[in-house]
């Protein structure tokens, strides 16, 4: 009995499988919590942070687009750490000399497995596929 203990807190402590970078897309995994749970408050661009998040847009203001809270890249392609838009995710960004609030802003945080999702993107080239 105490082995399946050992075992069964060993299962939990591993969690999800890790995410694979290769396996990560743009427009099928990023996209559509983008759209679902940052494009409610980010829509126009001429909201808080001046960022547009919506499906059309949020690429080009995204990748390698300097954030306006912080002298980091939003998202500088394959260096999740040192991306902006993942220091926000996490809550890290004040830390890091940021500033605001954590994202997404007056919600739930986003899961373990979803910030997994953008840091294997921005990990993979932050590629627009």
């Amino acid at each position: 009995m105490k082995y399946v203990a050992v075992l069964a807190a060993s299962i939990a402590l591993l969690g999800a499988a890790p995410v694979s970078a290769k396996d990560v897309s743009f427009s099928a995994d990023i996209v559509p919590v983008l759209k679902k749970r940052c494009a409610i408050c980010h829509l126009t661009g001429q909201e808080a942070g001046h960022l547009a998040l919506h499906p059309k847009a949020a690429f080009k203001n995204l990748v390698s687009h300097k954030s306006e809270e912080s002298d980091w890249m939003l998202v500088q392609p394959k260096q999740p750490d040192k991306s902006y838009l993942v220091m926000k995710l996490e809550g890290t960004h004040l830390k890091s000399g940021g500033k605001g609030a954590r994202m997404p802003f007056a919600q739930q945080p986003l899961d373990t497995e979803t910030v997994a999702l953008f840091r294997a993107w921005i990990k993979a080239g932050a590629l627009n596929n």
